[in-house]
């Protein structure tokens, strides 16, 4: 047995084919840019199935010879799409700020404390897309008219696989129209603050459910097998936490362009401060605490101040820096892609600067902001009443540049347990549980 997985991340999708937890064939990584302008973050719905297509394609023939597909996304992503699964909007990803007034808006309808009793979460600008929906209603009503359907780019994806309309709870979670802390279905408070009407919004199943199976037209376009079971999938992060075992008190520890932490419960406690979603999987939830820019911050650093360094010597510069600070007076406030988990959003900025500062202190400061954010984390997911048990997997892309940097002040003792490829693994553990038809309970 043998499964196409498919990560859609937030920068690159990422394919393989994997049997037995090993992977078989591949990974093929296929970069797609996202936009920024003032204060949007979007991705074109086209380019990104574009790069699954190129990313399959690499494959070669063994991507036609697999039991099922198996996707994940990132998220939130939210578009809206017309009556034949066709993208309205680009994807808004989760950098988008262009919400804040109508995130302010929902809060006069409905106050905060409703929120996180029926949500979650509270509405948080482009972190919760129920803001970015709201948005789109009010500023793009035209679009909204010709609308049959809102979701994340799962839902997206799955309308053009099979044409089945379907999300899972991870994703609904962020949507901010779901109840997420007893996973009983779209909430008609939540859709009535906002606006809109639950016929626009996907199925919720459970994400080792059967999506649908691969419709003729996309098997031709991505050289697969028509038939083949497309499972309904779930968030990039849940797979990893799935491969941990969804223990309670496990800390997983995703360290790429947006750094995560999140700590899996039993037992959800919504914070005004974090975010709060289901695994996707059973009865399981996290607790998410996010830097909205880490690597991204770095790689901003690499760009914008170190231009003329290869890749690797910025890294040898980055490492030194992490291990021995600059003594300088220069101080970095890391919020290049606002806040995650706040209404009210700020911008990044120097302070402390004299003609005497270098680029190496600039790049300092940076490193000692990600440090501290990384650790004052620790004790706001402490406030739920969980034990974090002290192995944090570690997951990502970025994990050798970040986790000197991230993991350098915490508090305590911990063991870091870096794992590659943790995305396809959780993947394939989907894939056996829906084999098995396995429920998973808390």
């Amino acid at each position: 047995m043998s499964i196409l997985a498919v990560d859609a991340g937030s920068s690159a999708v990422k394919a393989a084919v994997v049997r037995g937890g090993r992977i078989v064939c591949g990974p093929v990584r296929v970069d797609f840019p996202t936009v920024f302008a003032e204060n949007r973050a979007e991705a074109d719905a086209g380019v990104i199935l574009a790069a699954i297509r190129r990313a399959i394609r690499d494959l070669g023939d063994r991507a036609r010879r697999v039991d099922a597909i198996v996707p994940d996304n990132m998220s939130p992503s939210w578009l809206a799409m017309d009556r034949r699964g066709r993208p309205l909007t680009p994807v808004i990803t989760h950098q988008d700020r262009r919400s804040v007034e109508v995130a302010r808006r929902l809060l006069q309808r409905l106050a905060a404390a409703e929120h996180l009793r029926l949500a979650g979460n509270l509405p948080f600008p482009g972190s919760i897309s129920s803001t970015t929906l709201a948005w789109h209603l009010e500023n793009a009503p035209q679009v909204m008219r010709r609308a049959d359907l809102v979701g994340h780019l799962n839902t997206f994806l799955h309308r053009y696989l099979t044409g089945a309309r379907v999300t899972d709870p991870s994703n609904a979670s962020f949507m901010g129209l779901y109840s997420t802390l007893d996973l009983s279905g779209w909430n008609a408070q939540l859709c009535e603050t906002v606006g809109v009407s639950p016929n626009l919004l996907p199925e919720v199943r459970q994400a080792s459910d059967l999506a649908g199976t691969l419709l003729p037209q996309a098997a031709r376009d991505l050289g697969l097998t028509a038939g083949t079971p497309v499972l309904a999938g779930f968030m990039d992060t849940s797979a990893a936490i799935l491969m941990s075992g969804m223990r309670h008190g496990q800390l997983i520890n995703s360290c790429g362009s947006t750094d995560v932490l999140a700590l899996c419960t039993d037992q959800p406690r919504p914070h005004e401060r974090l975010l709060t979603r289901a695994v996707g999987a059973g009865r399981k939830w996290v607790s998410v605490s996010t830097i909205a820019a880490a690597g991204s911050a770095l790689l901003w650093a690499a760009r914008e101040l170190f231009a003329d360094f290869t890749m690797r010597r910025f890294r040898r510069l980055l490492a030194r820096l992490a291990d021995r600070p600059r003594r300088t007076s220069v101080r970095f406030e890391n919020y290049l892609a606002g806040d995650r988990m706040s209404i009210e959003q700020r911008q990044a900025a120097f302070t402390g600067l004299t003609l005497a500062a270098t680029r190496e202190d600039l790049l300092s400061a940076i490193i000692e902001s990600l440090a501290a954010a990384s650790a004052q984390r620790l004790d706001l997911l402490r406030q739920g009443g969980v034990r974090i048990l002290p192995t944090v997997l570690v997951t990502g892309g970025l994990q050798s540049d970040l986790h000197r940097v991230l993991h350098r002040d915490w508090p305590g003792r911990w063991t870091f347990r870096t794992v590659r490829e943790a995305t396809f693994q959780g993947l394939w553990r989907l894939y056996e549980i829906h084999r098995r038809g396995a429920t998973l309970s808390a």
